[in-house]
């Protein structure tokens, strides 16, 4: 483990000192002020999940509005540039949100214990990170929101999961981008504790290369102290058809080791030995393309003595890379599952920015803690969205999503439980400068 870090980090180091196969992104730096950047996106959100078989009360219901800022410097010139950046956000809770939940909005401290609290009215989260360039290889130090396959930052609620610490970037080689960092925080989107998630220490690193353009690869790695190692890896190869159609393979999968520490579903449900818990989780997609039409078919596999679980360790409440993820993700403790889905883009159709996915996914061969029955869950899934094309609302968007997800008896106190959900997301991004 320590080995593969530190080669990871002598190539970063060594990427930037040679010369590089193309024009270096530090040279073309107007400077600080010039290449600045702002935006804030206003976002008004709503999610309702209705559980169906489960004492009342139980139902979550959020809706707030929120407004996220990130703002950019430039690089300053010279052989070495540095910057600045803040990223942020400021909300406040639409109604008196009784049933909130959903990591929507963040709940008062109540004898020390946040979840325990009433809601908050209104709150603001953030931070700064500094930069340093030298050619292609960026190092950036702060607040940041992550998108690695091991350590992804959850944006799918109100606002934005928040980590801290380096992050170390480098494109020396043309098709090859190398990642290495450390961080030392998580915030979770409804917390208000900048550490909340109490991150002990999280190191990741990787790489991704573009063969070509049809086919491109990566591999990344996490230790996340006294909760769980893990490694991820991809191929994609797009192929050409005729009459501009295509077909795409994917392969991605995770192996996890988790310490005696870390929480999975599993743990929480049964009296098993939480010592020597690993999971190993594949997936394997064909997507045919032709004009306005996306026809997927996905198969997804669990191996070893524990489902696949992420968020719960500081690991990145957005970290599940793979193609049967919906609300539930089929990621139980040997859980088989298979998914069609069908993506419908209007634009090609005569209605730009118009777009429709629907989808169903079955899970199958779950081991369930306490019981020999085998446990089941499917979810009809469907999403319309809608961007705006020009005009003064130019790239505001409308997404309006909903899951039916069911569970037999013997997974349904579980996991998730029987469940449908609504999610309603108006975006309005405004750039700032």
């Amino acid at each position: 483990m320590q080995k593969a870090q530190k080669l990871t980090l002598a190539v970063l180091i060594q990427a930037a000192l040679i010369s590089t196969a193309y024009a270096s992104e530090q040279s073309e730096s107007k400077g600080f002020m010039e290449d600045a950047k702002g935006s804030v996106l206003f976002r008004t959100g709503f999610i309702d999940r209705d559980k169906k078989n489960v004492v009342p009360g139980t139902d979550t219901r959020s809706s707030a509005q929120s407004a996220i800022f990130d703002l950019e410097s430039g690089y300053t010139k010279g052989i070495v540039g540095f910057g600045v950046g803040i990223v942020g956000d400021a909300s406040l809770k639409l109604g008196d949100n009784k049933h909130a939940g959903n990591q929507m909005i963040p709940r008062e401290t109540l004898n020390g214990e946040e979840q325990a609290g009433d809601t908050y009215d209104h709150w603001a989260r953030g931070g700064a990170n500094v930069k340093a360039r030298i050619s292609n290889t960026e190092v950036r130090y702060g607040t940041q929101v992550l998108d690695l396959p091991v350590l992804a930052s959850n944006t799918g609620r109100m606002v934005p999961e928040y980590f801290e610490g380096v992050l170390a970037t480098s494109r020396e080689i043309n098709g090859l981008e190398l990642t290495a960092g450390k961080f030392t925080k998580n915030q979770m989107s409804e917390q208000i504790n900048t550490d909340g998630n109490q991150l002990d220490r999280a190191v990741v690193w990787g790489a991704k290369y573009k063969f070509n353009d049809a086919f491109n690869a990566s591999y990344y790695g996490l230790d996340s102290k006294n909760a769980l190692e893990r490694h991820y890896v991809n191929a994609n190869y797009k192929q050409a058809l005729a009459n501009d159609s295509s077909l795409t393979y994917d392969f991605s999968g995770y192996h996890t080791e988790f310490d005696e520490q870390a929480t999975t579903y599993s743990s929480t449900i049964g009296n098993e030995d939480v010592s020597g818990r690993s999971n190993n989780i594949w997936a394997i997609s064909g997507t045919y393309n032709t004009g306005a039409h996306n026809l997927m078919l996905a198969y997804q596999q669990n191996t070893g003595n524990t489902g696949y679980d992420y968020g719960q360790n500081a690991d990145g409440f957005q970290s599940v890379y793979l193609p049967n993820s919906y609300l539930s993700d089929f990621v139980g403790n040997h859980e088989k599952s298979a998914q069609v889905q069908y993506n419908l883009d209007f634009g090609k159709l005569g209605v730009p920015g118009l777009n429709w996915t629907t989808a169903y996914v079955y899970g199958w061969d779950i081991k369930v803690a306490g019981t020999a029955d085998e446990g089941k869950e499917n979810e009809f899934f469907n999403q319309v969205k809608y961007t705006v094309q020009s005009g003064f609302a130019k790239d505001a968007s409308l997404r309006v999503r909903n899951s039916i997800y069911r569970a037999n008896n013997a997974y349904e106190n579980a996991y998730i439980g029987d469940t449908n959900e609504w999610r309603i997301f108006l975006d309005i991004p405004v750039k700032l400068f």
